[in-house]
């Protein structure tokens, strides 16, 4: 392993937190810098890990020249702005999902990598999350077979979330269900299909003129035979969290529980009927990660009851990803390679939301990804 370290600054410590220790125990990691505009908050924090700069200006801290890179955790609006100014001020940018709320954004970032040799990474848990990372397996040792099929659902009561949370579109953040269905043949979406169903109460409709109470986007990848499916609800529809993936393969397919806890489904072809499904567990992939970070695929900043983010809660620790998704920004950096997904791929997983969107509000319309989403 490379003795190379990164100069890494943390932006927004909600959520944000969870990233703290990893990045301090990452062996090609320096944490240098927190940034949080509650200072009693951001001062309670960085005392607790020992992280002497500390930032409440955004703008202040990408003129730090000592920073090589931002992992940025603030509120979805902020996100397509923020990375925009980092790439700005020549800094590496790994961001939390979505991208950003607009194509314009998406745009301008994929534009920026370009334009400076930057990286850009959407850290999106469910892509490397434990049950992701075992169909990953399945696909690559060959024993899905050829992948006929891919769906994938987020599900998530979303009443008492603050600021721009009620109202807001299904799809507007569905990269949780989108990501996986691209992730897994390292695929691209070419065009998206979207019908809204059923309606939210009025107070929320009004938010953002958007009355549904599920999305339902059929995805067809470019070049190839493969489409998706995915699903998403945030206000009136009864369900217990679900972030779901599911491949269907001539070999093999895995399906996700019903109910959160339980098993993956995997059903194997041409055995006797009442064999063909078996209950398995998914194993954790601690095993793909340097030895200092391991641990944090069981366990998190927020682990004591007191200090439970609610997205980590409802999210079921997200699958164990957060270690995976430092891991792969960081190493990026180091190798001077592509992350998994780049600015392109983030875009085009971003994009297909947006996009979806803007197809159910013209009857189910089929609506192209814009050229730059594309390898």
């Amino acid at each position: 392993m490379s003795t190379k370290k990164v100069n890494v600054a943390i932006i927004g410590l909600g959520f944000g937190a969870e990233f703290i220790p990893i990045y301090q125990k990452h062996p090609n990691a320096n944490l240098v810098a927190l940034c949080q505009r509650n200072e009693a908050k951001l001062n309670e924090l960085a005392d607790a890990f020992g992280i002497d700069k500390r930032y409440t200006s955004y703008e202040e801290l990408l003129k730090d020249p000592e920073i090589d890179a931002v992992h940025i955790n603030t509120p979805i609006p902020n996100h397509g702005e923020q990375s925009i100014k980092a790439l700005n001020a020549g800094k590496h940018v790994a961001c939390t999902v979505p991208m950003a709320t607009t194509v314009e954004e998406c745009a301008e970032i994929v534009r920026l990598t370009q334009e400076t040799g930057l990286t850009y990474m959407m850290m999106e848990t469910v892509v490397y999350a434990r049950e992701f990372l075992y169909m990953k397996e399945l696909y690559e040792n060959g024993e899905l077979g050829k992948v006929q099929f891919l769906k994938a659902s987020h599900q998530q009561d979303m009443d008492g979330w603050p600021n721009y949370w009620p109202g807001l579109p299904p799809m507007h953040y569905a990269t949780h269900c989108v990501g996986p269905v691209l992730a897994l043949t390292q695929g691209e979406a070419e065009y998206v299909s979207c019908f809204g169903s059923g309606t939210i109460r009025e107070e929320l409709i009004k938010e953002y003129n958007s009355p549904y109470a599920v999305e339902t986007t059929h995805i067809k990848f470019k070049d190839s035979d493969l489409s998706a499916q995915v699903y998403r609800s945030l206000f009136d529809v009864a369900r217990q969290y679900r972030e779901s993936f599911e491949v269907y393969g001539s070999k093999k397919s895995v399906e996700w529980p019903l109910i959160e806890g339980k098993p993956l489904v995997v059903h194997t072809a041409k055995k006797p009927e009442p064999e063909i499904p078996e209950e398995v567990e998914s194993p954790d992939y601690a095993k793909l990660l340097p030895k200092e970070i391991q641990h944090f695929t069981t366990q998190g900043v927020y682990d004591s009851e007191e200090n439970e983010h609610l997205s980590f809660t409802q999210g079921a620790g997200h699958g164990g990803s957060h270690p995976h998704l430092v891991h792969e920004f960081v190493e990026a950096l180091v190798q001077e390679r592509a992350p998994y997904p780049n600015a392109k791929q983030s875009a085009n997983i971003t994009c297909v939301g947006i996009l979806a969107h803007e197809s159910a509000q013209q009857g189910g319309a089929i609506i192209k990804l814009p050229e730059f989403t594309f390898s």
